[in-house]
């Protein structure tokens, strides 16, 4: 396996956050998330993740970004260092992974956890990101989820989370990311509601996402038959 990522030496400076466009923030929040709720199918092929971006659950808002968008958000990620092209032994197609330690420094599974949330469902709630972390890191308490807020706002390598104070459209505090740049607290926001429980929610959400990335799958090898054939042809 050949991975194409930054060396040591050029790894992001403390205090040194990268500013991201949605495009590009939408790429790395289904890096993230993909790892830890689909890791068979870690890393990812180009396909696999447009299906990823415009899932029509668990992103907010839904977009329908198409291939050459994708691809300008991965290579935007690539130059941020925040994202990698994998070349595996067999395999024709090129696969991404994130980077993220390289541009941000190292994170634990339940910092990138809540991360990938707030990278693909926008600001939201305490209880908001425990419900939403759940396949990917569970939170026991909701104390628990902020701590993990507290180390992503006051970090070494630059503050990741910011927390918004109720007003502009929220009534209680909430969290963001701070991936796009700075959020003024007088924004307006309202939260997205959690549309149904994680119980009755779950296994769907598990099922779409297997069968998006099976669907990917099959795609690419439809297109590497096709490279075969037209070299017999």
């Amino acid at each position: 396996m050949d991975i194409q990522e930054p060396s040591a030496e050029e790894s992001g400076d403390p205090g040194n956050v990268p500013q991201l466009s949605f495009e590009e923030a939408r790429v790395l929040g289904c890096l993230l998330e993909k790892e830890m709720t689909t890791p068979e199918y870690y890393p990812m092929t180009l396909n696999s993740l447009v299906a990823a971006c415009n899932q029509k659950s668990n992103r907010n808002p839904v977009s329908e970004l198409e291939e050459a968008t994708v691809e300008d958000g991965i290579a935007g990620l690539r130059r941020n260092k925040l994202a990698a092209m994998v070349s595996l032994s067999g395999s024709r197609v090129p696969k991404f992974k994130h980077t993220i330690e390289y541009a941000c420094g190292t994170l634990d599974r339940a910092q990138l956890a809540i991360l990938s949330v707030l990278l693909l469902r926008g600001p939201q709630t305490v209880g908001e990101l425990r419900t939403r972390t759940e396949r990917m890191n569970p939170f026991d308490e909701l104390s628990e989820v902020e701590e993990v807020l507290e180390s992503l706002i006051d970090r070494t390598y630059g503050n990741l989370v910011k927390m918004l104070p109720p007003g502009g459209g929220r009534k209680v505090k909430t969290f963001t990311h701070l991936l796009c740049g700075d959020v003024e607290i007088g924004t307006t926001y309202a939260t997205a509601p959690v549309a149904v429980s994680p119980a009755s929610s779950g296994w769907r959400d598990e099922m779409t996402t297997q069968v998006e990335a099976l669907r990917a799958e099959v795609a690419e090898l439809r297109r590497e038959l096709d490279t075969f054939r037209q070299q017999f042809s």
